[in-house]
């Protein structure tokens, strides 16, 4: 089984973003692999003063103690504009691993698309970088059972601004907004009217 994991960290102009939800994944990935000791992640990141940065924190439970590593890459945000539906029922991504295999090896069937979104069996779940939500009578509602509990998905369920469901692949063709979900994108609306974007 993997045992390396990574998070991905919004860093603007020096200030790191939303530090407390990627501390709270950390630590309850190594709760659940019995990893007594735990670090604060701030002591690790010193993000560069000028720009947008995507911090990726690396941690290495196959030793003991475990090892952060921590790199730095400056941020341009990918346009995602056509989503390619594919079937999985078999994918397992339910810890952020670093070997992204599954999810790499699904992303080249996107033909001209820019991204899929995956089905298991018949539920929606996520994008390869993002988790998803829809517009539905007047409420964002994002899949119960997503590959991934995302940071921004868990601090927007905290504050209210979006809810869980689950949503069917039948569902998306009656859906007229659609917005992804991710550490540095936040919440991206990439539809706002019913022009079709998944192929």
């Amino acid at each position: 089984m993997n045992k390396i994991f990574f998070e991905t960290i919004k860093a603007v102009n020096g200030k790191i973003y939303h530090l407390e939800y990627h501390q709270k994944r950390y630590e309850k990935t190594l709760n659940d692999f019995s990893i007594k000791i735990k670090y604060d992640l701030r002591n690790f990141i010193d993000p560069p003063k000028d720009g947008v940065y995507r911090c990726r924190l690396v941690y290495d439970i196959t030793k003991s103690p475990h090892t952060i590593c921590v790199t730095y890459h400056e941020y341009k945000k990918r346009d995602i504009n056509l989503l390619r539906i594919i079937n999985c029922n078999d994918i397992d991504y339910g810890y952020k691993y670093e070997s992204r295999k599954e999810l790499n090896d699904l992303f080249e069937l996107r033909d001209k698309c820019d991204d899929i979104l995956i089905i298991r069996d018949d539920l929606v779940t996520d994008t390869t970088i993002a988790n998803i939500a829809f517009w539905d009578d007047g409420k964002w509602i994002t899949p119960r059972k997503p590959l991934l509990m995302g940071v921004t998905r868990a601090r927007l369920l905290d504050d209210g601004k979006i809810f869980e469901a689950d949503i069917y692949a039948e569902d998306i063709k009656n859906f007229t907004k659609v917005a992804l979900l991710n550490a540095m994108i936040d919440f991206d609306i990439i539809m706002q009217n019913k022009k079709d974007i998944f192929c």
